[in-house]
């Protein structure tokens, strides 16, 4: 669903952060991100609504991922991301305020379990 504000005389449109969150996902499969988590925390946590968790496969790819995600999230959803941790590390999170989307090595999110830890989340999609 579209949001309308009104301000200064000029009407602007705003995707929902749903919306959002399914055109990061759909992006994040273009551009063959594996095993795409999208979990609803909104009943669980105050600082965002959705997590995105999705893996790549080599740090080539994270840091190609993280690169595309913050054109595409500019370009498209008129947002600038700060991208924090680096590909070597095995470990990116992109903080777009209502959606965190968190890009991990294999290994990594083997390790740091988010889904368990978050467990009480909805998923709203999951594609292996």
């Amino acid at each position: 669903m579209l949001k309308f504000s009104h301000h200064k005389n000029i009407t602007r449109c705003k995707l929902e952060t749903i919306e959002k969150a399914h055109q990061i996902v759909n992006f994040l499969e273009e551009k063959k991100a594996e095993n795409i988590l999208l979990l609803d925390i909104q009943e669980l946590a105050t600082f965002t609504d959705y997590f995105i968790i999705c893996n790549g496969t080599s740090d080539r790819m994270l840091q190609s991922l993280s690169t595309s995600l913050r054109e595409f999230a500019k370009k498209e959803l008129d947002i600038i991301v700060n991208i924090e941790g680096e590909s070597s590390a095995g470990w990116l999170v992109a903080d777009l305020e209502d959606i965190v989307i968190h890009l991990f090595s294999p290994e990594l999110r083997g390790y740091y379990k988010l889904e368990h830890l978050w467990s009480k989340g909805k998923v709203v999609l999951n594609l292996q």
